[in-house]
């Protein structure tokens, strides 16, 4: 939806007359010969969306009438492993790249000149999540490989993501993110709660998900997936690694846990569905807690809530287990867990995962629809792949 908001912008706004329409084997149509911009921009051809090899343009292109022409007009040629983007010239007819369009003094500008279409989006996601590999990232994205190159150098460049040798002969590097790189995850768990919520959902603000919705499907996806090596800062701020080689671990999600003279709790939370029974769900493990150490498994809970308001509510509750902090996205970004925002705050909605000591997820719980229930249901499924006797 968003292929190309500066270009589209841009043109609409009749200020790149003399653009040029570029195709990855480098024809190009003038923008300019195609006719003058119409007062409606959603009948411009604005083909700055990248379509992936051997898929053609989708066919609900709209262009405006003559002089214009269809997109369905162009040889068939250039309507296949298209990879396009908007190029302009200055008065010298010499070519500018797209960042030096952007507007000088807007943050939102600058940052498109970098993250300049989904590909590259969609790139720094699949990083997040661990899939640091040239091979991996071509075949999961589906992207070619002459454009997945351009982008990573590109990010590289920029310094969203640095490159790790893993293999010297021949070289081979993974792609990590960057400090600069891990300041976008905010931005991509904003998309991914603005998608699902008004584009695949019906608007409505929620703290759970319908058992047919896409955000259940995903969830469930991550069985068999190995989670990406992630620390979160515990209570005291120190990082606590999520799994560990010789134990289970059952890591459950909440939207916010507050101790009762904290008074955190966002305006109108107990009528966000599925957002209350944090504190019964942690009093819970809490009270299961030797069972779970039993069958081999340790307990962490973790929220998007501050170190301080979680260390507060460890207190408060007597917690034998740290609750660990994600603040900044990083564990949630990179599974692209179901998340919702209050109070100002991206919030997970409530999930269990099960993960072996490989840090491979084994089972999950989503949607939690009884908040203590689950835990006893979970401490069930420890046992039965941990193969401890109840």
């Amino acid at each position: 939806m968003f292929g190309d908001a500066t270009g589209v912008r841009r043109v609409a706004d009749g200020l790149w007359s003399g653009a040029e329409v570029t195709d990855r084997r480098g024809w190009a149509r003038s923008v300019a010969g195609l006719g003058t911009p119409t007062a409606d921009p959603t009948m411009l051809v604005v083909p700055a969306v990248h379509h992936r090899r051997n898929t053609p343009v989708r066919s609900s292109t709209r262009v405006s009438p003559a002089p214009v022409r269809r997109a369905d007009a162009f040889p068939t040629s250039m309507r296949f492993n298209l990879e396009r983007t908007i190029v302009a010239r200055d008065e010298r007819g010499k070519r500018v790249r797209r960042e030096d369009l952007a507007d000088a003094d807007c943050g939102i500008a600058q940052a498109l000149g970098v993250l300049g279409d989904w590909w590259t989006f969609l790139i720094v996601r699949d990083v997040a999540g661990g899939t640091t590999r040239f091979d991996a990232l071509q075949r999961d994205l589906g992207v070619s490989r002459r454009a997945l190159t351009e982008r990573l150098t590109a990010l590289v460049e920029h310094g969203v993501l640095r490159r790790r040798p893993y293999s010297a002969h021949p070289p081979r590097h993974d792609y990590l993110l960057t400090a600069k790189g891990e300041g976008l995850l905010p931005v991509l768990i904003a998309l991914q709660d603005w998608g699902t919520r008004h584009l695949m959902g019906d608007g409505d603000l929620t703290a759970t998900a319908d058992a047919a919705s896409a955000e259940v499907r995903r969830v469930r996806d991550l069985v068999g997936r190995r989670l990406p090596e992630v620390a979160l800062p515990g209570p005291d701020g120190r990082p606590v690694p999520l799994t560990t080689s010789d134990a289970w671990s059952v890591l459950y999600l909440f939207p916010g846990a507050y101790a009762p003279d904290a008074h955190d709790y966002p305006p109108g939370w107990e009528g966000i569905p599925g957002a209350r029974g944090c504190t019964l769900e942690s009093s819970t493990y809490a009270d299961r807690h030797p069972d779970f150490r039993a069958a081999g498994a340790r307990v962490y809970g973790i929220s998007t809530q501050r170190p301080d308001q979680l260390a507060a509510f460890t207190a408060y509750a007597g917690l034998p287990f740290p609750l660990l902090s994600d603040q900044d996205g990083r564990f949630g970004a990179g599974l692209l867990l179901p998340v919702f925002r209050a109070g100002g705050l991206t919030r997970f909605k409530r999930m269990t995962l099960l993960v072996d000591p490989g840090s491979v997820v084994r089972s999950v719980q989503f949607p939690v629809t009884d908040p203590a229930g689950s835990v006893d249901e979970m401490l069930a499924l420890v046992r039965e792949y941990a193969e401890v006797p109840g």
